[in-house]
């Protein structure tokens, strides 16, 4: 893990950040959880399909392909004795 060091902090944003910290029920140390939730918002932080699928649409130009229709499954075959 690395380690950030902040230098200039105001007195309100160090303030701040100590009493967010407080709510979170951490130390100043552990503010980088802090910083990343300010950074990367949830609605940001999708699963990797999602991810994945909006980095592909950016490089084909948004184009997306037909997918098939589905079918039903087919029928399991009958194995019993009474089908010889």
């Amino acid at each position: 893990m690395t380690t950030l060091t902040v230098h200039n902090l105001d007195d309100a944003m160090e303030k701040q950040l100590q009493i967010s910290a407080k709510q979170h029920n951490c130390s100043t140390e552990e503010a980088y959880r802090i910083l990343k939730q300010a950074l990367f918002p949830i609605e940001n932080q999708k699963n990797l399909g999602s991810r994945l699928h909006r980095q592909i649409l950016a490089l084909t130009n948004g184009v997306e392909l037909e997918l098939p229709a589905r079918s039903l499954p087919r029928a399991a075959p009958d194995f019993s004795e009474n089908n010889k």
